[in-house]
């Protein structure tokens, strides 16, 4: 099969590396053109360049833009394209991508691997990064069940584990597990740099170990993609932020009144259900 891949960085260059390693003939498309020549160099793709007509060819086309990216391209890409192609995207929010594209392309399955590094751009790009990793398939009740076969089918040979459900769904669960985590985690690197003892704030940052470094990690990584996060799904965010808030305020209520037993609740409460998450 010929596949696409429109958007060359950490997802889109692991998913080239992965299917071309199966077989598929991969047609890159990057705005940079050096990182084309450097995909093309390392064989990574088969054939790449910046201009979209390289997809004419393509069976299957993976998204792998940021998601402000997503309209625009797909309004670019769809006078290059066959009737029969199917296009599908990796953007960790799926209604509005959905509600976009459909409507212009009706072989669209939208799509979520829940995969990725600290690292971004082709030179983190690696194989095997979707092995064992859960991968969302959003498709709706006008989505050709031709199409959801065919991203059914690529994302399995990644030995993905394979979830369909509503893209509106798919948005609330993420709000809860990946948005949510982002911003309390950049709150979190954000509360430490208001001590305001500069002693006290350097003895801090000396003594972070494996606790901070596992809870800030998600915060120090790229802002684009948290501020996109905010940006394309506000409302099941915003919902995740107030009961996380509220969940705050009770625990503070339970420390300012020295409830050890209420806080001792809570923690056996978490201790026991943090293994349900981790599956």
């Amino acid at each position: 099969m010929k596949i696409g891949v429109i958007g060359l960085g950490l997802i889109g260059g692991s998913l080239a590396i992965d299917l071309r390693a199966l077989g598929h003939t991969i047609l890159g498309v990057s705005r940079r053109s050096e990182t084309c020549a450097q995909a093309v160099a390392q064989q990574i793709v088969d054939k790449a360049s910046p201009d979209l007509a390289l997809m004419k060819a393509a069976d299957l086309i993976f998204l792998c833009t940021p998601l402000g990216a997503i309209k625009p391209t797909v309004e670019q890409l769809i006078p290059h394209l066959a009737p029969t192609t199917v296009l599908t995207d990796v953007g960790s929010v799926k209604t509005s991508v959905v509600n976009t594209i459909a409507p212009r392309w009706p072989n669209f399955v939208g799509g979520h691997p829940m995969a990725g590094t600290a690292e971004s751009g082709l030179n983190a790009a690696v194989s095997g990064l979707f092995v064992d990793r859960p991968y969302v398939l959003t498709p709706i009740d006008s989505t050709p069940q031709a199409a959801i076969d065919q991203v059914t089918a690529v994302v399995q040979s990644l030995r993905s584990r394979i979830y369909h459900c509503h893209p509106e769904d798919h948005d609330r669960a993420v709000a809860w597990i990946s948005h949510l985590p982002v911003m309390i985690s950049a709150s979190l690197i954000a509360a430490c740099l208001n001590e305001d003892d500069p002693i006290v704030l350097k003895l801090a940052q000396q003594l972070a170990s494996s606790g901070f470094r596992d809870t800030s990690r998600v915060g120090g990584g790229n802002p684009e993609l948290g501020v996109m996060m905010a940006t394309y799904n506000q409302q099941a965010l915003l919902h995740a932020l107030y009961c996380y808030r509220d969940q705050l305020d009770q625990t503070i209520r339970s420390i300012e009144g020295g409830d050890w037993t209420e806080l001792e609740e809570l923690l056996i409460q978490t201790q026991q259900a943090r293994s349900e998450f981790l599956q």
